[in-house]
């Protein structure tokens, strides 16, 4: 037999005795709602918070099935290699709330029933009217207060006489809360499950390499632009866990290489879910769908989600439907991230919001019926996909279909913060790449370049009727631009319409503003468009998401299709 050298069988007996060190700490702690006879019961917890006080390095937590009703700050931190777990029991339903029962309900006077409860709670303590913001259109919209009676949410009113079937109200001055019924039943007692949202956040996670499996979070009544839930360390996974109903935002992501997969986040009050200074994250396999419940204020932030100062976010085969807003939302110093393989359909406002940011490359998307909303302030975002203000973008290989408007350029007076420094910096479209996209069906544009500016920039030298008014300090490009020197290439793209829709217009309707019948126009005057086809093209089943297409379509032949499989749609070819 062959003696390895000292020094060799030495470091093999470190590694062995380091793995089964680490094996003897690695702990799981079980929590339950009752006793479980098959673990030690020094192993089991009647609370979330109660376990993650106790975790190291390696640790699980399982959470057995049951609604938990508590705030869970977990502080401690895994590694690379011995992350913490905290999961819910396989096959095991578990929710973690931010609301509780109301049992202490008494029938206020009057042949209807109408309820009451003591309320001690105070949300937003900064302003006389208790919202976020603080104007009027969001006086009731910026409220945090949230019912629920047997899973279905009621409505608030700001005023006791107000009080109708379905709604609640909060009396702060006298620490009461009214709750009448939809159906205008008995809901004292244990008649039916009343909840109402009494914390505004209910799990923050700051510690790193911590991996969170399979849990549903609902109901906190967090205040707009607060995440119910906080994943702020880094290294994290975020994997089959639901986040919805919450008062405002979901989640709020903001450590770096963050992993969020197949996740869902639906009917929140304002936002699926928001990313800050979120370096890296990848969200992959995710649902986004139906948020804004609310209704705050879309130019101010709303819809699917809103991401700020991120640097190389990707976010892969995810589906963004239904939100009231924005599907995806960048705004604000954004820096080289990738929108690929994603359906964006049928959100009320563009599909893609590229704001004031950096370098997206979106590809290989199918974006469909988005925009339709009556929005007049998202003049320029109604689109499939939008850069506002927002240079070196690469947008190329996307299905850019039935949506009010299929591609916009969206330029304004813009300035923005930069993920390095806090200096704000002007920031304009320039050095775009848009290439081998299908722009059909879309209702009033398949492109419309939105430039709401003075200094015409966006037409040619020969056309432009505007003096140049610039100087080095001003936010805008160098003196004397025009459209050739903002290097927008728009290439081998495929644009069809069905009668009655805009093929191309240029400017906004308030300034100098052109539409463009044929696609020899655009090339002709603005020089945009070379080497791209106006060709009829059809697809196996639209209405039902089937877009295969004919094998000797001009989207194949042209390279305008997108590559891979894309969540909820069906793609590829089929013979006619």
């Amino acid at each position: 037999m062959r003696k390895f050298p000292l020094f060799v069988r030495i470091l093999c007996s470190l590694v062995i005795a380091t793995y089964l060190c680490t094996e003897a700490r690695a702990k799981v702690w079980h929590v339950t709602k009752k006793d479980l006879p098959s673990i030690a019961p020094e192993d089991q917890m009647r609370s979330i918070g109660e376990a993650v006080s106790r975790i190291q390095a390696g640790d699980t937590v399982i959470i057995h099935g049951g609604i938990y009703r508590e705030r869970v700050v977990l502080e401690k931190s895994g590694t690379a290699t011995e992350p913490i777990t905290v999961r819910a029991a396989t096959g095991e339903h578990v929710v973690v709330t931010g609301a509780d029962r109301m049992t202490q309900l008494q029938r206020a006077a009057g042949e209807d029933h109408i309820f009451s409860t003591d309320w001690p709670h105070r949300f937003i303590q900064w302003n006389e009217s208790f919202t976020h913001p603080n104007d009027d259109y969001h006086r009731l919209i910026g409220r945090c207060e949230q019912v629920f009676v047997n899973d279905y949410q009621l409505r608030q009113v700001l005023e006791r006489d107000k009080l109708s079937r379905g709604t609640f109200y909060v009396d702060l001055d006298e620490k009461r809360l009214y709750i009448w019924h939809y159906n205008n039943a008995d809901i004292s007692g244990d008649k039916a499950m009343v909840e109402a949202s009494v914390r505004d956040s209910i799990w923050t996670c700051k510690g790193q390499n911590v991996r969170l499996k399979g849990i549903r979070f609902r109901y906190a009544a967090n205040r707009a632009q607060h995440g119910a839930v906080q994943i702020l360390g880094d290294d994290n996974t975020v994997e089959d866990c639901m986040f919805e109903y919450t008062n405002s935002c979901g989640v709020n992501f903001g450590g770096e290489r963050i992993t969020v997969r197949n996740c869902t986040f639906q009917h929140n009050g304002q936002l699926g879910f928001a990313a800050s200074r979120a370096h890296k994250l990848l969200m992959t396999g995710c649902v986004v769908r139906n948020n804004n419940t609310k209704g705050f204020n879309r130019g101010w932030e709303a819809g699917g989600n809103k991401i700020v100062l991120t640097r190389g976010a990707v976010i892969e085969n995810c589906t963004f439907t239904e939100n009231r807003g924005n599907g995806i939302w960048f705004d604000i110093g954004n820096e080289d991230n990738e929108v690929r393989k994603c359906l964006v359909a049928f959100n009320e406002n563009a599909g893609i919001f590229y704001e004031i940011s950096y370098g997206l490359h979106a590809h290989d998307n199918v974006i469909v019926g988005n925009g339709f909303a009556f929005t007049p302030s998202a003049w320029g975002a109604s689109s499939g996909i939008s850069i506002s203000s927002s240079p070196a973008c690469i947008i190329e290989r996307n299905l850019l279909i039935g949506n009010k408007e299929g591609f916009n350029f969206r330029e304004q007076t813009r300035s923005t913060p930069r993920i390095d420094s806090r200096k704000s910096e002007p920031v304009w479209n320039h050095d775009h790449t848009i290439r081998n996209n299908v722009l059909a069906y879309n209702r009033d544009a398949q492109l419309w370049g939105w430039f709401d500016i003075n200094d015409e920039r966006h037409w040619p030298k020969p056309v432009q009727r505007a003096s140049q008014v610039n100087s080095a300090t001003s936010k805008a490009p160098p003196a004397g631009s025009s459209l050739q020197e903002l290097n927008l290439r728009l290439e081998n793209n495929l644009y069809w319409t069905a009668p009655g829709q805009g093929l191309f217009n240029w400017g906004v309707t308030w300034k100098r503003h052109k539409r463009y019948q044929t696609l020899e126009d655009m090339r002709t005057e603005l020089g945009l468009g070379q080497s791209s086809r106006l060709a009829e093209i059809s697809f196996k089943d639209f209405p039902r998401l089937d877009l295969r297409v004919p094998r000797d379509s001009p989207a194949v032949t042209m390279q305008c299709y997108p590559r891979g499989d894309i969540p909820g749609v069906a793609l590829g070819m089929y013979e006619e």
